[in-house]
């Protein structure tokens, strides 16, 4: 089996036998589904002789399989999208604590688990953009999201998408859950709809005139830039973009991580694997395959990421922002987010 065999979750039995646990294999889980990772996972394998057998899968699905599992499960590395579901993985107990000094010492410790169940691979910025044409006085801070005059302006995702999880919890640790829940209150009351779609939709509502203002992940606009995303694209020179909190904290990061399975029948395999992913190589490609920030410092940026300027990044521990995530959704709960 090559990186390139593209499997269900219900033939993985069929695939990850017995034959799979050996010195030359590496079995992935993953829930990035991005078709540009395929170079990622061939160039290791040219690199190393190791043959990857990947399984792709939503995270929630993967990791309720892992637990399945349980000692039998012949998951080597688990990849994911966002803080909240590597944390929810640790506590499942399907990761395991590793030791690496290269991840250790490449990684920002503010972007590695506390515990070194998991560490950080790449990062999206969530910020906020805007129609050039009607908003002349854009919001500098998420604080001013919830400002009144910004009433029946905003697009924004639901209180289920883990990226609004993440910015919610981040807020609970930097300003405490009361600031945080007003700060929810407000945003709800300024939406311009109901809470529809991925982040290109939140974009594309900028474009259609359905709302001013909009918040998403920089990957989703710098994606725009590289290629042609239907109903953006074309219409790209009309949005404005704000990096948040630039003369504070920074802006809020969403990361993209992974970490060893805790019944890893190929550590050493996999402990190598994640050491690639943060090598000059990886980290490249990263931002020129999907348009990410790369976490090591000094990794060249793509020129679709380098269009959207410099900033500062938010340096809150990613892990402690975690801990909060379960108070974050209770929080949109009581506000009515939807």
């Amino acid at each position: 089996m090559t990186t390139k065999s593209r499997l269900s979750l219900s033939v993985l039995c069929l695939c990850l036998t017995t034959q799979s646990i050996a010195a030359n294999e590496l079995n992935l889980y993953s829930a990035r589904h991005y078709d540009t990772d395929e170079r990622l996972y061939s160039d290791f394998e040219e690199m190393t002789g190791i043959t990857i057998n990947r399984i792709e899968g939503k995270a929630d699905e993967l990791i309720v399989r892992m637990e399945a599992e349980g000692a039998n499960s012949p998951a080597d590395v688990l990849l994911t999208v966002d803080t909240s579901r590597l944390e929810r993985a640790k506590n499942a107990g399907v990761l395991s604590a590793l030791e690496s000094h290269v991840l250790e010492q490449k990684v920002p410790a503010n972007l590695q688990d506390s515990d070194n169940h998991w560490f950080g691979l790449s990062q999206r910025g969530r910020i906020i953009f805007f129609d050039k044409n009607d908003v002349a006085d854009p919001p500098e801070t998420y604080a001013e999201l919830a400002d009144p005059k910004h009433k029946g302006q905003i697009c924004i995702r639901s209180s289920t998408n883990v990226y609004n999880q993440t910015l919610l919890a981040s807020i609970i640790t930097h300003d405490g859950e009361e600031a945080a829940k007003a700060w929810a209150e407000g945003v709800v009351s300024n939406m311009a709809r109901d809470p529809q779609g991925g982040d290109t939709d939140q974009l594309r509502g900028i474009v259609s005139g359905e709302c001013e203002i909009a918040v998403a992940n920089t990957y989703y606009f710098a994606r725009s830039i590289r290629r042609d995303v239907k109903g953006l694209s074309g219409e790209r020179d009309m949005i404005g973009w704000v990096f948040p909190e630039q003369d504070g904290r920074g802006a809020h990061m969403n990361l993209s991580g992974g970490g060893v399975a805790a019944t890893a029948p190929n550590r050493e395999n996999a402990i190598k694997f994640l050491e690639y992913l943060v090598s000059d190589q990886a980290q490249q490609y990263f931002s020129a395959g999907n348009d990410e920030y790369p976490v090591v410092d000094g990794a060249v940026l793509a020129d679709s990421v380098k269009a959207l300027g410099t900033f500062k990044g938010d340096e809150v521990n990613l892990s402690d922002v975690a801990k909060n995530i379960p108070v974050a959704q209770k929080i949109f709960n009581e506000v009515g987010w939807p």
